[in-house]
């Protein structure tokens, strides 16, 4: 599969945009684990032309993570354009816009998935973003906003004309929110359009190497991308990869999950502070698959995550590292 003239190779994963979720750290910890290509968290365009830092931050890529891509949303195509050539600036492989955020203080205001209630604008944005940069452009959407208007076979065309060099649908509406089950699909009927030349990338509820393969099989896309099922699991990625390449899946031991846990904690203080880097982490050591199903677990995990030093954080891991381990044997 190709985006423009970047090739990501056949069947490509890419991990998914993910407010405070997809740092630098936690996309080179996906790249090495096996992902295709790896997006930012998604940036304001009306934040980035006011010069905020926490946003301008975001523009870092590590040259280890590439291909990159960097996402921005906003409702208005003049600050698009303007922040789409300061994202030029800072070097990524692709620009994406974001017209599928569903939460309430974007969509709600009009941009991400917001857009969806006004496919003029979305298009007029789309268009001028392509003209303003010479690096691709690509949209992610959703299915539509809501149940009765599911427009996105014919949106895709659109969006196409505008000049998109590759587009991601995910399958749910907004309305939806991520509640219910991603509907694949519509996202084949996207793909299946003749008149659609660009690729198609599958997303939502790739949970497992299995469905990943389904998604290319059944459904036809040209790449998957994995959001919230790699939060506390990079590691999600080799296991795809090595799904889709035919091979044997081998998990990593819990000792190399752990290490990567670890990893991540230690990179987020460095490039925060203690405090704050512990509470960012937060999210993925919540969500990690790895705590899942230990008994009598409750106690433990509310001292893991109400941890506030590296100290006691690592303490606490230790303990749960050793209880897992004791447990296989």
């Amino acid at each position: 599969m190709k985006i423009a003239h970047i090739d990501l190779g056949e069947r490509p994963v890419m991990l998914a945009p993910m407010e405070d979720v997809t740092d630098p750290s936690f996309r080179l910890l996906c790249k090495e684990q096996g992902a295709d290509m790896v997006y930012t968290e998604f940036v304001s365009a009306d934040a980035l032309i006011r010069d905020i830092p926490a946003t301008v931050r975001k523009l870092h890529i590590d040259a280890r993570e590439r291909p990159t891509a960097i996402q921005i949303y906003g409702r208005e195509a003049a600050p698009m354009v303007e922040a789409a050539k300061i994202v030029e600036q800072a070097g990524p492989d692709i620009l994406d816009i974001n017209f599928g955020c569903p939460v309430k203080k974007v969509a709600g205001k009009g941009a991400g998935a917001g857009m969806l209630r006004d496919i003029p604008r979305m298009l007029e944005i789309t268009r001028a973003v392509v003209d303003a940069v010479k690096i691709p452009v690509t949209v992610k959407t959703r299915l539509g906003w809501d149940h009765e208007s599911k427009i996105i076979v014919e949106l895709a065309e659109m969006l196409q004309d505008c000049g998109i060099a590759a587009l991601t649908v995910h399958g749910r509406t907004r309305s939806q929110m991520y509640t219910g089950s991603a509907d694949w699909e519509m996202i084949a009927r996207v793909k299946a359009n003749p008149r659609l030349k660009i690729p198609v990338i599958g997303n939502g509820d790739i949970t497992t190497p299995e469905l990943a393969r389904e998604a290319f099989d059944r459904y036809g896309v040209d790449g998957v991308m994995v959001g919230r099922a790699s939060i506390g699991a990079p590691w999600i990625f080799r296991e795809i990869r090595q799904a889709l390449d035919g091979k044997t899946i081998e998990p990593l031991s819990v000792a190399e999950k752990f290490a990567l846990l670890r990893r991540q904690i230690a990179e987020s203080i460095d490039r925060i502070d203690e405090y704050r880097g512990i509470l960012h982490i937060r999210r993925h050591l919540a969500a990690s698959p790895l705590f899942k199903g230990i008994p009598h677990f409750r106690d433990t995990r509310i001292e893991m995550l109400r941890a506030e030093t590296a100290a006691h954080l690592a303490e606490v891991l230790d303990r749960v590292e050793q209880l897992i381990t004791d447990s296989l044997q």
